[in-house]
C-alpha cells in the first residue's frame, strides 16, 4: 500500500552544491514539472506495477516505512507487485525558491480503500531529472475531497535562514532534509511505537512556516 512507503534524505547529501548558481536559472522553480513527475509516478504503477513504479522512480538515498525506517530499493528489491496497484492524484505542490526540492500530496485509492500521501521530489539541478526521496501517507476514513486546481507554493527567495535541527527523543529515529538553499526542509520521525510524524516548512521571509505536518497512529496490535 502506498500509506507503508516513506522515504528521507539526509541534510549531509543535499544541503550542499551551488545553490547561488542554481537560483539564477530561470527554469529551476518549475512547481508544474513536480506535479507532472507524480501523475507519470502514478501512470507507471498502474502500467508496470506498484512497487516497480516506486523502485524505478526512487532516488538512491530514498528509504521507506514498513513501518521502521528501511533503504527502499533494498526492500523493493524483495517485493512482488501487487494485482491491483494503488491509484493517486496530486492536490498541491510546494516547492524551494531554488527549485530543486518540491513536495506533492494528495489523495490514494485502492479498492474501498482511500488515504493521503506526501512525497519530496529532488531534482537533479544539471539534467533536470526528479527522484522521490520521501513517499509518506496513510489511509483515512473519509476520502479527501479533490480540489478544482492544484494549489501551489513557492518558499520566498532572497534569504538564507539559519535553520535550525530538532533532537529527536528517546527511543526516536529521527532524520531531517533541507533543499539546498535552506528554503524547504523535511522530518521524519518514527517513535517507539512505530507511530510517526513527517513535517514540511518552507521559508516565508520571517521563518519556516509548516505546511503539511502528517501524524501517524501506531499500528494495532493483533
Amino acid at each position: 500500500m502506498r500509506y507503508l512507503a516513506v522515504a528521507v534524505m539526509s541534510l549531509s547529501v543535499i544541503a550542499g552544491g551551488a545553490a547561488a548558481a542554481r537560483e539564477r536559472d530561470p527554469l529551476a522553480a518549475n512547481p508544474s514539472a513536480f506535479i507532472a513527475a507524480e501523475i507519470g509516478f502514478s501512470r507507471l504503477a498502474q502500467e508496470k506495477g506498484q512497487w516497480t513504479a516506486f523502485s524505478e522512480t526512487a532516488s538512491p538515498e530514498a528509504v521507506m516505512f514498513v513501518p521502521q525506517r528501511v533503504k527502499a530499493r533494498d526492500w523493493l528489491k524483495s517485493q512482488k507487485d501487487p494485482a491491483e496497484a494503488v491509484k493517486w492524484q496530486p492536490h498541491a505542490v510546494y516547492i524551494s525558491c531554488d527549485g530543486n526540492v518540491g513536495v506533492t500530496t494528495g489523495a490514494w485509492q485502492k479498492g474501498p480503500a482511500n488515504g493521503y500521501f506526501t512525497t519530496v521530489w529532488l531534482r537533479d539541478p544539471k539534467k533536470g531529472k526528479l527522484s522521490w526521496i520521501l513517499d509518506h501517507g496513510d489511509g483515512l476514513t473519509s476520502a479527501r475531497e479533490a480540489p478544482e486546481f492544484i494549489a501551489s507554493k513557492q518558499a520566498v527567495c532572497g534569504s538564507r535562514p539559519a535553520v535550525a535541527i530538532e533532537a529527536g527523543g528517546d527511543g526516536e529515529d529521527m532524520a531531517v532534509g533541507l533543499s539546498p538553499d535552506q528554503t524547504l526542509s523535511w522530518t521524519s520521525t518514527v517513535r517507539a511505537d512505530q507511530s510517526r510524524r513527517v513535517t514540511i516548512r518552507l521559508w516565508d521571509g520571517k521563518d519556516m512556516a509548516t505546511f503539511i505536518d502528517d501524524q501517524v497512529a501506531a499500528p494495532k496490535q493483533p
